[in-house]
């Protein structure tokens, strides 16, 4: 499951309508590339390391959560607003990327992008106390976009359209490994010494991620060849925002995507908690290692692509919440391996559900409106992170992980109201 939206067909298609307006041939488009060198292996290595450096951060505090709780003496609100901030940053900083790309360069903004997110990421490691560290987090969210949303383009307009799905993938597969690493190694650093003659501390963490960050900016450098001149395309003429925000389907695949990704950070998040309490009383890095669950996404998204070609997006969508729903309900098992199996079908069920999203924006937005209606996407998907993180805190006081549960569940029957009775014409 990619970290971010799925939305590599959108951009593909809006690549697609350029070199038609264009007037540009795609003949050398028909024969499928023979190797993975044929795809240039330095530039997909490049591109994949933007991704694993990207979601290193994102979400890097999540298995920390109960460990800022004592530290910094606040609620579970409080500390889950480390994660809601870079999230926040996010989806404020997302529709804005792809329009500096276009006039800066992506490569630049991608490179730029990575040594700047070292600074915000060193600067968490000296955050004093709570509302510092929220600061930071913020501050890293905001660049982000930078980087992943600006890479999707990038391969989109770098590639020939043959070649553009295959590096997709191992681009995909990169943000994967980055979200489980960045939560794993940060949950180590807390548990265990990773530089020698320093005590274990989530701090040192974050400096080795940010140190990471750099070394990464250097190969991007070095490897990630310069921007093509991008052709003249219909999107520069398409609908705008006002105009999706006028489209009822795309309006509720917006509801959509921010139920999908609060369904993942209000579990993910405040499952830590439940998980550091009695009777698991697991440690951070015991927590870390939660997000392997994660890591069947590489499986379960190609999967759900297949079955979304067949039963379409609405069926898909319905019947993977369903799926999300049990799979969270089983996390109230008080046995470790039911909590496990639970978080999978969870995370499982949210990776196609944001898979049947992006499908439906790309049927349901007009040619050359596609990028804008993705940016709008992106947008009100992280808004559902960033109000996840708070949220289910509030009512953790009245029903501890129960209450969060019976939250999560709500807003699960939503998305599968909004998708069953919105979503329509082709979809039907």
């Amino acid at each position: 499951m990619p970290e971010f939206p799925d939305l590599e067909n959108l951009a593909a298609d809006e690549t697609a309508d350029a070199v038609m307006a264009a007037g540009q041939s795609a003949a050398g488009d028909l024969a499928a590339p023979t190797s993975f060198y044929d795809l240039n292996a330095m530039a997909v290595v490049a591109v994949t390391l933007a991704g694993i450096g990207c979601f290193f951060n994102l979400y890097a505090t999540q298995p920390l959560l109960p460990l800022f709780e004592e530290l910094f003496h606040a609620s579970k609100a409080a500390v889950g607003r480390t994660v809601s901030a870079a999230t926040l940053g996010v989806a404020l900083s997302a529709p804005f990327c792809g329009w500096l790309a276009e006039r800066v360069g992506r490569r630049r903004v991608i490179v730029w992008a990575i040594y700047l997110l070292a600074v915000p990421t060193i600067g968490t490691a000296t955050a004093n106390g709570l509302h510092q560290l929220v600061v930071w987090r913020f501050f890293q969210g905001l660049v982000m976009p930078g980087i992943f949303g600006v890479t999707i383009a990038y391969i989109t307009e770098e590639w020939p359209r043959h070649q553009v799905a295959r590096v997709m993938s191992i681009y995909v597969s990169g943000t994967v490994l980055g979200g489980f690493l960045g939560r794993f190694f940060t949950g180590v650093a807390a548990t265990h010494a990773l530089v020698p003659f320093v005590q274990p501390s989530w701090r040192v963490g974050f400096v080795c991620i940010g140190a990471l960050d750099l070394v990464f900016g250097v190969v991007l450098w070095r490897w990630l060849p310069p921007d093509t001149p991008l052709a003249p395309s219909v999107a520069s003429n398409g609908p705008g925002f006002l105009h999706h925000l006028r489209n009822p389907q795309l309006l509720a695949t917006y509801a959509v995507g921010f139920n999908v990704l609060f369904t993942l950070v209000a579990t993910f998040t405040y499952v830590t908690f439940y998980m550091a309490a009695p009777p698991f009383l697991l440690s951070p890095a015991e927590l870390s290692a939660l997000f392997m669950v994660y890591l069947v996404g590489l499986i379960i998204t190609p999967l759900g692509g297949v079955w979304i070609s067949h039963v379409g997006s609405r069926t898909a969508l319905v019947g993977s919440v369903a799926g999300g729903i049990a799979g969270v309900l089983l996390t109230l098992v008080p046995h470790l391996w039911a909590v496990l199996v639970g978080l999978t079908l969870c995370s499982s069920g949210v990776f196609v559900c944001q898979s049947a999203a992006s499908s439906y924006i790309q049927r349901e937005a007009r040619s050359g409106g596609r990028a804008s209606a993705a940016g709008l996407y992106v947008m009100f998907y992280y808004l559902g992170g960033s109000v996840a993180g708070v949220v289910p805190g509030m009512l953790w006081r009245y029903g501890q992980w129960k209450a969060c549960v019976a939250l999560i569940v709500v807003v699960q029957l939503v998305t599968m109201v909004i998708a069953a009775s919105a979503w329509q014409g082709r979809e039907a």
